[in-house]
This record gives C-alpha cells, sequence and structure tokens, in this order.
C-alpha cells in the first residue's frame, strides 16, 4: 500500500486496537493469477511473540483451497472514510476523501477442528457477551454445532507485516484541521460523521502519547 509520510501508522497499540474495532476485512488470495476477495469476521489474535489473524468460510468457497499455494495472503481492515470538500480550506487546493485502512500480509494455513472451536467461541463471546440474552457456543445444541462445522473452513494467518495509512487531513494547519471536523459534522451522512469523530479521537491519542513522551 502507498503511505505517504504524513499518514503512516507505526505505533502497534494503535493499529491493533484498530483492527479489533474494525475487524469485517476483507481476505485476498490468488487462484490462476487471478485475486479472490472474501469478506468476513476476523479475529485478532496472539500466541507467545506471534500474532495471527483467524477465521473461517463456507467450505464451497475456493479461497482457502489457495492457501497452500499462496506464498502469502492479504487482509485489508478499513474504518470510515469521508469526502473532503476543497471549500473547507482557508485557501485555494482541491477536494480529497479522507480514510483509515490497515493491511495485513502472512502465510495462511487450516485450523484444525479444535482450533476451529476455540476460534469460534471466542468469536461469540466478542459479539454476544454484552448481550441481555447472549448466544454463545455452549448454548447451542451438539446437533446444530455439528452439522454447521461441517460446512465451515477455519484458518489463521500468521502476520508477518503490518502497513497502517490514516489519512486524516494531519498535514493541514490547525485551523483547517478543526473546519474539516465541523463541517464532517455537518454532512447528511453517518460515515462522515465516523470521520469527525476519528479525527478527534487521532488527535487525543497523539496528544495523549506525546504528553506521555514528555514526562520520560
Amino acid at each position: 500500500m502507498f503511505i505517504p509520510k504524513y499518514y503512516k501508522v507505526t505505533d502497534f497499540k494503535e493499529i491493533t486496537n484498530f483492527i479489533n474495532e474494525n475487524s469485517f476485512g476483507t481476505l485476498v488470495t490468488i487462484k490462476n493469477e487471478i485475486p479472490i476477495a472474501t469478506h468476513i469476521p476476523l479475529l485478532l489474535n496472539q500466541e507467545e511473540e506471534d500474532y495471527f489473524i483467524t477465521g473461517h468460510m463456507a467450505y464451497g468457497n475456493p479461497a482457502w483451497r489457495t492457501f497452500e499455494a499462496c506464498k502469502e495472503v492479504l487482509v485489508m481492515f478499513q474504518g470510515p472514510h469521508a469526502y473532503i470538500s476543497s471549500s473547507w480550506y482557508g485557501h485555494e487546493n482541491v477536494p480529497t476523501w479522507n480514510y483509515q485502512a490497515v493491511h495485513v500480509y502472512g502465510k495462511a494455513s487450516i485450523l484444525d477442528k479444535e482450533e476451529l472451536v476455540q476460534d469460534l467461541t471466542l468469536l461469540l463471546e466478542k459479539y454476544e457477551a454484552n448481550r441481555e440474552n447472549p448466544i454463545l457456543w455452549d448454548t447451542l445444541s451438539p446437533e446444530l454445532l455439528a452439522a454447521e462445522l461441517k460446512g465451515i473452513v477455519g484458518f489463521k494467518i500468521k502476520i508477518r507485516e503490518i502497513q497502517a495509512s490514516y489519512k486524516m487531513s494531519q498535514n493541514r494547519n490547525e485551523v483547517d484541521y478543526r473546519n474539516i471536523v465541523a463541517q464532517l459534522q455537518n454532512e447528511p451522512n453517518a460515515d462522515s460523521h465516523r470521520m469527525a469523530e476519528a479525527m478527534k479521537k487521532r488527535e487525543e491519542f497523539r496528544g495523549n502519547k506525546n504528553a506521555a513522551q514528555k514526562e520520560q
């Protein structure tokens, strides 16, 4: 991914938080020199010093059959994105688009049944645990689970490289930056509002990080 220096993110904790908050990703593999994209919920896991992306897909999906032949696969995570009008600047310029994106590269392999059950258990806990009537692995009937397991394939991707780009008007002066946030909040779509919140959160994160560094 091409990342201008203004937008490159290297803080690992910030990136992992982003992945956990935007975990519906796009897995890209190659079959016969043609890309295959699969859109699926994913989990970020740590095993000792290694990090993995885990998930599952339908048995009929050809993507998992490419894992052995693919040297590496790509997983893309995307956050909010929004059009930025140049009328929001205090000077003449062209419009642009703000976004957050993380690309993960690594070697994929198939989970065995026990690993798949563990991963599905964690996935349900992530999205169900705080609900009034959570549907967790142990609350589902063994018959249903056995039937569903026959129709899916679990996988894990050992992470080799992570690339993160947050294009969020960091190259603008403070007055323009604050005006962009305010204008985004007035836009009639949810993505613009989410980008405004992400820009405010990003500035708070950077402010707290800088303050911590000064104290050291």
